[in-house]
């Protein structure tokens, strides 16, 4: 019943309402084929709410759909409003361009169900065998002390050069400072992400010691110093200086320590507060943008029309152009992302963010665009890259999502990856890579740095409430 309820809302109440109150101006039909990226989302989504699984590579990998491959551009088509930033986009391009959202989902789905019954083809102990215990690696607690110093350490030096006024002003104010602070934008991201992501990792692994702590005394310590990389994390990542991806993938990762995801009932509020924080508080945290707050709503589907926010659909149609015209240079863009930390010093050409590339080849006076997995694929090979490309995302997120399961309740390595790299996801699937992948990079080593490989987890010997 529950998962009839939900699927009702987002796939039935939210599209309906969708058409009733947004009225088609007759721009395109393709509206048509986005509404049943919205409905199938919805089931997706609810499905994977209900079931109470911690199956979050797959529960962000929807969301990020439903939102900004469904909602926004069905009403954005139907209306005739699209984003303002990415404006002159050839009608005939709408039909083409949501047929490859589709075929890009479509992909995904086929290739996760083709692993998936490659899982259930094998006895349920090779199964546990070869999935779970090589990833059963616990945090050492030497490691992670380190961690945490270099992370408060890098903090330190961010907050110092950048200063802390400037992160509790606007985004755009706190772009700002990053971007006189560190002019190269490789430097600049990496500078950043170090302010972030070893305290986040290191947050995770105190989360996890103070489960494991021997005495109520150590306990304590370990909560002293999870509580400073908190504090410290939220005055560098809060919800009105920072990008909102960005203190979404941080907020999440915090819910998840303090243990949200440890039983099914938890997960099952957990990820309907994403999906409601997404839907109704996302649109609203863009009144910090500016310097001048503007709380002014326009309606809850008010909130798609022009909006830059949801020009993902567009840059894909923009991709698709550029692929048409013979411009692709294959797998120049991700060569561009594998070596997103050589500065341009070094690398006079290296290539540019492709929402970046999209817009300069567009004409268009602003070039901070997204470019949606969607979009890179296509600008570095076409739609076999893009083919190929959704295959192996569907094949690897199942098979993260397989790991993921039973470590929210055992702890280890992957109940940090999974409480931080799904959410992360949503960056990546946005756009660009090039601005994303060095974040993602700087996380992975920190990860892999508090690692401890110990075999099968032990029991908590003291469990602190």
């Amino acid at each position: 019943m529950a998962f009839v309820a939900i699927a009702a809302v987002l796939s039935g109440v939210i599209p309906l309402t969708l058409i009733a109150q947004v009225p088609d101006v007759g721009r395109s039909d393709a509206w048509v084929l986005t509404l049943a990226v919205l409905v199938w989302g919805g089931i997706r989504l609810a499905w994977l709410i209900v079931s109470g699984a911690p199956r979050l590579f797959d529960f962000f990998f929807w969301m990020f759909s439903y939102i900004f491959m469904g909602i926004g551009p069905t009403a954005q088509i139907r209306s005739g409003l699209t984003s303002t930033t990415t404006p002159g986009i050839d009608e005939g391009l709408y039909i083409p361009t949501a047929l490859l959202v589709c075929l890009g989902l479509a992909v995904y789905e086929l290739s996760r169900a083709a692993w998936l019954g490659r899982e259930r083809g094998r006895r349920v102990a090779q199964h546990r065998a070869e999935l779970v215990e090589p990833f059963v690696s616990q945090v050492g607690r030497t490691r992670t002390i380190l961690l945490v110093g270099f992370g408060l350490a890098a903090s330190a030096y961010y907050l110092a050069v950048v200063g802390p006024v400037a992160l509790l002003g606007s985004r755009e104010a706190a772009f700002g400072a990053r971007s006189a602070a560190w002019t190269d934008p490789a430097v600049r991201s990496i500078m950043y992400a170090l302010a972030v992501y070893p305290l986040l990792v290191g947050a995770g692994a105190l989360a996890q010691l103070r489960r494991r702590a021997e005495s109520p005394s150590v306990a304590r310590w370990y909560a002293a110093g999870l509580a400073g990389c908190v504090l410290v994390l939220l005055l560098i990542v809060n919800p009105i200086g920072s990008a909102r991806f960005v203190f979404a993938t941080v907020a999440f990762a915090l819910v998840a320590y303090a243990g949200a995801l440890m039983s099914q009932k938890r997960v099952r509020f957990t990820l309907a507060g994403m999906l409601g924080a997404f839907l109704f508080v996302f649109p609203l945290a863009d009144a910090f943008r500016n310097e001048e707050v503007n709380l002014t709503r326009n309606g809850f589907f008010g909130e798609y029309l022009s909006n830059p926010d949801y020009d993902a659909f567009w840059q894909v149609a923009n991709a698709l152009s550029y692929w048409v015209d013979g411009l692709v240079v294959p797998l120049r863009q991700l060569l561009g992302s594998a070596f997103f930390w050589v500065p341009r010093a070094v690398w006079a050409d290296k290539p540019t963010d492709t929402g970046i590339l999209l817009a300069d080849y567009r004409g268009y006076s602003f070039n901070n665009l997204s470019a949606p997995l969607w979009a890179e694929f296509l600008v570095n090979g076409g739609v076999i890259v893009l083919v190929l490309g959704f295959a192996g995302i569907g094949i690897a997120l199942r098979a993260m999502d397989s790991r993921l399961l039973p470590s929210f309740a055992s702890g280890g390595l992957w109940a940090i990856v999974g409480a931080i790299f799904p959410v992360y996801m949503t960056i990546l699937m946005r756009g660009s890579l090039l601005q994303a992948t060095g974040a993602m990079a700087v996380a992975t080593a920190c990860v892999l740095l508090v690692r401890q490989r110990s075999g099968p987890q032990a029991p908590p010997r003291h469990q602190v409430e």
